[in-house]
């Protein structure tokens, strides 16, 4: 599980309750000025009441949303003020990539060891790319083409990644072709990507480079799978990403708590069905969906040897993710 906290700090209730349920990995969400030193203290502090006995003293992944632009979660004394994607894909990707270096550099320093970027998804030109409502119209594209996103997510990812932070390609299998936000609109569909998409390339491609994370969307793909969203679908997730584009690392589910997309299922059956997929990280950004989560997880891992055998495997990939970051010590 991968749970989101507010960056400007939560009460004691909420981190007891993730204690008590094994939480592992938090999400800092929304917006704070607050700067580098008050991000560690609040970090510190999650840290000491989760990564305990909770945790089997296996210490935290610490992540958030540092793309720039209008997507930026933290700010203020320490941290640089980041331009969006779109102005990032304008740069030569060395330029970008020394920046995205110090940009880690700021966020290692307040004890965040994951970011939640860069955006691979490729947003084509035409009609308009604002009429993207997830990508495009916010500007946090690279560019147009799959050759501009890969070599400027690569620099981003890899530059983060020299600053000692992992970062997480995002939205697999593309979300540059949809109309509706799915954080905000359910029923977002893609029509236009099917297997040999040049795009999809770019996800494994830059992940492979820079040791990143690959984020799954919540949207439909009818080329792909018309019957799951997916987050939720062993075709793209298992079939697609891992076996044909080759992907073994950790694979992380877009927000599957408060996102408009997911809400026809119920809060554990969306948990149970990403694992299920093929996915490691359970990413939401409501708490109160914690307890009914992991219950539909333990109760799937109880019933179903194949299930246990999933939540063995997906266990052991973020285990390693962590000890190549020097979490788990010697």
């Amino acid at each position: 599980m991968m749970v989101g906290i507010p960056a400007t700090g939560t009460s004691g209730t909420v981190l007891a309750e993730l204690a008590d349920h094994h939480v592992g990995n938090v999400m800092l969400t929304g917006r704070s000025a607050r700067g580098v030193q008050a991000t560690a203290g609040l970090v510190r502090d999650v840290a000491g009441r989760l990564a305990g006995p909770a945790t089997s003293h296996v210490p935290l992944l610490v992540a958030t949303d540092q793309e720039g632009g209008l997507v930026q979660v933290l700010s203020g004394p320490g941290f640089d003020q980041i331009p969006d994607a779109l102005s990032q894909g304008r740069w030569a990707p060395a330029d970008l990539g020394s920046r995205a270096r110090r940009w880690g550099g700021q966020l290692h320093a307040a004890g965040v060891n994951l970011d939640l970027a860069p955006v691979a998804d490729v947003v084509p030109p035409w009609p308009d790319p604002s009429l993207n409502g997830p990508i495009g119209h916010f500007d946090r594209e690279f560019g147009s083409t799959p050759a501009v996103v890969e070599s400027h997510a690569r620099a981003f990812a890899c530059g983060m990644s020299a600053a000692g932070v992992t970062t997480t390609v995002k939205h697999f299998p593309g979300l540059g072709h949809v109309r509706g936000n799915t954080d905000s609109t359910s029923g977002v569909v893609d029509h236009v990507i099917g297997p040999g998409d040049p795009g999809l390339e770019v996800f494994a491609h830059v992940a492979a480079a820079c040791g990143s994370l690959v984020m799954t969307s919540t949207a439909d793909y009818a080329r792909l799978d018309p019957r799951h969203p997916a987050s939720f679908s062993p075709t793209v997730v298992r079939h697609l990403l891992r076996r044909d584009l080759g992907f073994p690392g950790v694979v992380v589910s877009d927000d599957l708590g408060i996102a408009r997309q997911v809400q026809r299922w119920a809060p554990g059956e969306r948990a149970r069905m990403f694992v299920s997929a093929g996915g490691d990280l359970v990413l939401t950004v409501e708490p109160g969906d914690v307890p009914a989560m992991t219950a539909s997880l333990v109760a799937a891992a109880r019933d179903s040897a194949t299930m246990r055998a999933r939540v063995r495997e997906s266990a052991l990939r973020v285990l390693t993710l962590k000890a190549r970051l020097g979490l788990l010590g010697s």
